[in-house]
């Protein structure tokens, strides 16, 4: 807000900007394909969070490797290995067989791929923090009272690790929305998959600045609030 009050721009040039097409379907798109991987990231963090906090796998240090590495490459380099994955034989199938249902992967499909790969493993990482917290003699107590294994997991586990969940759900959407990197190398910045990081360095390679720092600022409210979210439902614990 500082640089665009130094430079003249005023609340009513503000708000115009935030109703820009452009902007406006920047927004959109990042929000719809963030939420459509929120719910892949869902179904796969829990189990595989679950599963590395409660059983004990021969090589624990193969699988928390593979669990990490995408926190550690640089953005760029997941990019690249995704069109490395789907230059491969099974991957040049698994492109044919999309393209048969006229799916492209310069598409919405492509973005939800970039920001699963980004955002998974924070979402992992917090679901078995959040399940290593639960006291395990009270699984045992619901199993020796009659309860299936998934009646425990699902009346006793799921709701004691229910806030830490619910904070690993939120850290990953909000990465998932500012991925940048990998949609640059996979997807591309063509108008119809412009989300809002691409959007933002577009308009900034071209010189409209005011409009880059528009879709900025949305996008730190954004993390700004996913940040508060998670402070006030797991308070003390500290996120990486």
């Amino acid at each position: 807000m500082l640089y665009l009050a130094t430079h003249g721009v005023t609340w009513s040039d503000f708000s115009e900007l935030l109703r820009d097409k452009e902007v406006i379907s920047a927004i959109k798109l990042s929000v719809g394909t963030s939420l459509i991987t929120l719910v892949l990231v869902i179904l796969v963090a829990v189990p595989s969070g679950y599963a590395l906090s409660r059983c004990r796998f021969p090589i624990p240090a193969f699988f928390n490797t593979l669990v990490d590495i995408p926190l550690i490459l640089p953005p760029v380099v997941l990019g690249l290995s995704l069109l490395a994955i789907f230059g491969t034989p099974a991957g040049m199938w698994i492109r044919r067989t999309l393209q048969s249902y006229d799916i492209e992967l310069v598409s919405a499909v492509g973005i939800v791929m970039c920001q699963f790969l980004v955002s998974v493993s924070y979402c992992i990482r917090a679901a078995k923090a959040s399940f290593d917290e639960v006291d395990s003699r009270l699984e045992d107590v619901s199993l020796t009272l009659g309860c299936t294994p998934f009646q425990c997991f699902r009346r006793v586990t799921l709701p004691l690790a229910r806030n830490g969940l619910i904070a690993g759900c939120v850290m990953a959407w909000a990465r998932a929305i500012g991925v940048f990197g990998p949609l640059m190398v996979f997807v591309g910045t063509s108008a119809r998959v412009q989300v809002m990081p691409t959007a933002m360095w577009l308009e900034l390679s071209i010189g409209n600045i005011e409009k880059a720092f528009v879709i900025a600022l949305i996008m730190v409210a954004i993390a700004g609030s996913a940040l508060i979210l998670v402070h006030w439902l797991v308070p003390g614990r500290k996120w990486s």
